[in-house]
């Protein structure tokens, strides 16, 4: 039980700490946590055992490139979607937790992308996110 709350707490410690900020696509609003560091980005949503409706992880990068993720210590099955520098939509892809620690596949961009926004698996096709649509922020950033 001990080792259990050493691994567990830092995860639930890292993802208080995060901003957050309210976006619309496709009609639907969300609040995400923003990963704009290599900090945030690196961790991810690693440890967690689940995600709020309408909530996910917005990744957010310096400069556009072809982005490319995976699951490590990702417990939950995932959609991403990759966003140009106008936030329009590239691509999405579905992710699956690895079978095995070893077994770790990259999910990638079509094109480079300046954003990625991570959310529960089928949210995307769930509400009708196709590409070229665009996310906008709605509230001001800190």
């Amino acid at each position: 039980m001990r080792l259990f709350l050493l691994i567990c707490i830092p995860f639930l410690l890292f993802s208080a700490d995060l901003k957050k900020r309210e976006i619309e696509m496709g009609g639907q609003r969300l609040i995400v946590e923003i990963a704009d560091t290599v900090e945030t980005r690196s961790r991810g949503l690693m440890g967690r055992t689940s995600l709020p409706e309408n909530g996910g992880m917005l990744f957010v990068f310096s400069h556009p490139k072809v982005l490319s993720f995976w699951m490590k210590n990702t417990l939950i099955p995932l959609s991403i979607g990759f966003f140009d520098s106008e936030q329009r939509l590239l691509n999405t892809v579905e992710m699956v937790p690895p079978s095995h620690p070893n077994l770790l596949r990259s999910y990638k961009s079509s094109a480079p992308a300046l954003f990625a926004l991570e959310m529960s698996q089928g949210w995307f096709s769930d509400h009708q996110i196709q590409p070229g649509m665009k996310f906008s922020f709605l509230d001001p950033e800190d």
